[in-house]
């Protein structure tokens, strides 16, 4: 499976500075090559190559290879646009954004990443260094940081292109990876059932709750934050707004993964299959209260299921989606159901049988037990390979970072009841 390593790279002021200049470049180049395509209606590799190749050369001073990966990336781009037009992301044919995307060409940000190949970019793993070409010249000697297990995986298993990302003034490589794939484990002794809510992150079976009351007060003085930023409306306001976006977007990633790697890591320990609910459009099915909705809004589950996924696919632990419809109002236990056995968010209390559980722990018990019944009845795993890896940064792809290289513990996880 393909894994995308990032590393981040310790440039010295004048190494910044040629980076800068090089993706300043390379993106400028991009750009015009995308006025071209479409101009032309030409967004093909080797068609587009024909009309741009010598221009974006001469130019911009760019290499051979760093030309044609600029001619690349803009068909990339275009590709993806053409991908999402068709899967309706962008609203349907003649609506405003439709019109928008599809009636000028694609602009690419100056900072945006720019792919490398073996032969522009060469590393010495043992020595923390890489080599890099620039629109100055090759610069060698460039020191990077990463954990153990990053520089592990790069050294037996980095194959292909690695992007060149520069992120609020920090500069980072994204390897890409082929990492072995273990065999998935056919006889699981049981699932481990994954609860996914607003209050409570992620709630297992086995009555372990992650990210509870801790992680929730965070996100309720951030949005507040960003309310009052989003009424005053002036320049200062709409970059602090932007800065503090990026941070709630990066704990909510770190949170994230470290629940993931959890909970996976308990599976794979106890020889179980994962359980998850199939939580797809559920924005659009639930109706909630205004209030609510932003809540609702604010936590990347689909992040999270798709770190679970590739994590356990990574480890051989089998993974299965389940139906979510009334797992909070089935007793557990004698499998009775009604809305009222939901006293409150926290305390589920069967009428039927009188069992008693927490409301959370209750649902991921018929999640796991839902599970082991597809199971049974020759269910397969339902954990997806990880997407293909698109260019230009429109791709998700899944990186072993900082946070996914530790071991996450319990307390790690801001553990709330």
């Amino acid at each position: 499976m393909k894994l995308v390593v990032q590393v981040k790279l310790l440039p010295t002021p004048l190494q910044a500075t040629a980076l800068e200049a090089t993706l300043r470049a390379c993106n400028e180049a991009a750009t015009w090559a995308s006025e071209v395509a479409f101009d032309k209606d030409v967004k093909k590799n080797f068609a587009l190559r024909e009309h741009t190749y010598g221009e974006i050369k001469a130019r911009w001073n760019l290499g051979a290879q760093a030309a044609q990966h600029v001619i690349k990336k803009t068909c990339d781009a275009y590709a993806v646009l053409k991908a999402n037009l068709k899967a309706g992301n962008l609203g349907r044919p003649g609506s405003k954004r439709y019109r928008k995307a599809t009636g000028e060409p694609i602009v690419f940000r100056p900072e945006g990443a720019q792919p490398y190949d073996d032969r522009m970019l060469s590393w010495q793993i043992a020595g923390r260094r890489v080599s890099i070409w620039t629109v100055t010249g090759r610069m060698k000697d460039v020191a990077f940081t990463a954990g153990p297990e990053q520089l592990v995986t790069l050294a037996l298993y980095r194959r292909g292109e690695s992007d060149l990302v520069c992120r609020d003034g920090m500069w980072f490589l994204n390897a890409t990876c082929e990492v072995p794939e273990p065999s998935p484990n056919s006889d699981p002794v049981d699932f481990l059932g994954i609860d996914l809510g607003i209050v409570n992150i992620a709630t297992t079976s086995d009555g372990e709750i992650m990210a509870g009351r801790e992680l929730n007060r965070v996100r309720v003085r951030e949005r507040k934050l960003r309310a009052k930023l989003q009424k005053k409306n002036t320049p200062s306001a709409k970059r602090r707004l932007k800065k503090r976006g990026r941070k709630e977007a990066r704990r909510a990633k770190d949170i994230n993964h470290k629940i993931a790697k959890h909970v996976v890591a308990e599976a794979e320990r106890t020889g179980r299959g994962i359980a998850l609910e199939d939580l797809t459009g559920i924005r659009e099915r639930v109706r909630l209260r205004k209030p609510q909705r932003a809540t609702l809004h604010s936590w990347s589950f689909a992040q999270l299921g798709a770190f679970i996924a590739y994590k356990a696919r990574r480890a051989g632990v089998p993974v299965v989606h389940v139906d979510p419809a009334y797992t909070s109002r089935t007793c557990a236990e004698c499998g009775h159901i009604d809305k009222a056995n939901r006293v409150s968010q926290a305390w589920f209390a069967c009428r039927n049988c009188g069992f008693v559980d927490h409301a959370d722990r209750n649902s991921s018990r018929n999640i796991r037990a839902r599970a082991w019944e597809l199971w049974r009845r020759g269910a397969q795993s339902t954990a997806p390979a990880p997407p293909p890896r698109q260019r230009g940064g429109a791709g998700r792809k899944h990186s072993i970072t900082a946070s996914d290289a530790r071991c996450a513990s319990p307390s790690a996880l801001a553990t709330g009841s």
